[in-house]
């Protein structure tokens, strides 16, 4: 049974940009067939502590000795790697606050990536390699390729190492920027260019979701 996993991290549960495109990809992806399934994870409403040491940054066998772990904890982490590894793909929100990502998005991240589980260390372990992942981003303002603020996107270049090159999944990304501008004044010259942005970023994810729906059917 093809399986999805659907985060969220968005504090905003009204007007979210990331949470309705997260679940219009959610949507399309159900409607493929009752077959195909999704396991929900909303990092806001249902925050994850932080984690409580730094040995769960290893895998169990590369701890140091004498360093308890709450059991608590460690059975969250096999948890939370076991939901990723079982899904099939995985749609991410991830709106940018601060010029980075939800600290929420980040204790989630801090559990899953484990040198010697989910990443090679002393041995080849990828079991995440190739699984797809879309990450869709909202952004107040603009930071593409280009663009003035360009250097100071703390939000797509760290989300792209961890899963990408670390964990070796295939990232695409779904973009809507500027989506302040109805709400600042100093950008309403830019209104029309978010609302198109945003339509894009619709389709996009409408698409993505056809696309591995047929894959893995």
């Amino acid at each position: 049974m093809p399986q999805l996993l659907h985060v969220d991290s968005s504090a905003d549960l009204h007007s979210s940009t990331s949470r309705e495109l997260t679940a219009r990809f959610a949507a399309e992806w159900s409607s493929s067939g009752a077959e195909y399934s999704v396991v929900r994870r909303d990092l806001h409403t249902s925050p994850l502590p932080h984690i409580p040491t730094n040995e769960l940054h290893w895998a169990p066998r590369l701890r140091t000795p004498g360093r308890p772990v709450p059991v608590e904890a460690d059975a969250l982490q096999r948890e939370l790697i076991e939901e990723l590894i079982g899904a099939d793909v995985v749609v991410i929100g991830a709106p940018m606050y601060n010029w980075s990502i939800p600290s929420t998005l980040k204790a989630g991240i801090d559990y899953i990536h484990v040198p010697g589980i989910t990443t090679t260390f002393d041995a080849v372990t990828e079991p995440l390699a190739g699984k797809p992942v879309i990450v869709v981003t909202s952004r107040g303002d603009q930071y593409g390729p280009g663009t003035p603020d360009e250097l100071i996107d703390h939000q797509i270049p760290p989300l792209q190492q961890v899963l990408g090159v670390a964990l070796g999944m295939d990232v695409t990304f779904v973009r809507a920027e500027l989506t302040l501008a109805s709400r600042v004044p100093a950008m309403a010259s830019w209104v029309d260019t978010s609302q198109s942005n945003k339509a894009t970023a619709q389709h996009e994810v409408v698409d993505l979701a056809r696309q591995f729906a047929k894959h893995f059917g």
